[in-house]
């Protein structure tokens, strides 16, 4: 299986996720959740956390849960979101969960909050997806 330090070295060797700069905080058990800091690059042109950068964290964060199950070869094989809000704050954080797990295949969902400054989260979205071992 994998471990927290092997998972933060996959994170690390996306360059996507270096580009926004996540981390990954919570990984095992069943559980990843993923962080990251909101600047105004990432926003969209109303001044809210664009919505690809949400579903970025929800999909990463999804993997990852299932990769505490699966182990790291793993694939998305699918993912739904629902934005429930407009994002705004200091931060974003998705944390994931493994909802069922079988030998290939594991189903998430995944609750993605903004932090403000006085580190308060607000939920701003839902997601729930599955991933499945490399062929």
């Amino acid at each position: 299986m994998l471990d927290f330090a092997a998972a933060r070295a996959g994170l690390a060797s996306q360059p996507f996720s270096r580009l926004l700069g996540a981390r990954l905080t919570e990984f095992g058990d069943g559980a990843a959740t993923l962080e990251l800091d909101i600047r105004e690059e990432l926003q969209q042109q109303n001044g809210y956390l664009h919505g690809g950068v949400l579903a970025y964290a929800a999909d990463n964060a999804l993997t990852f849960a299932a990769g505490t199950v699966l182990g790291p070869a793993l694939l998305t094989a699918g993912f739904a979101i629902d934005y429930l809000r407009p994002a705004v704050g200091v931060s974003l954080r998705a944390r994931a969960v493994v909802v069922q797990a079988g030998r290939s295949r594991a189903t998430c969902r995944c609750d993605v909050y903004t932090v403000d400054t006085d580190g308060e989260p607000v939920l701003c979205a839902a997601a729930q997806g599955s991933a499945r071992s490399k062929p």
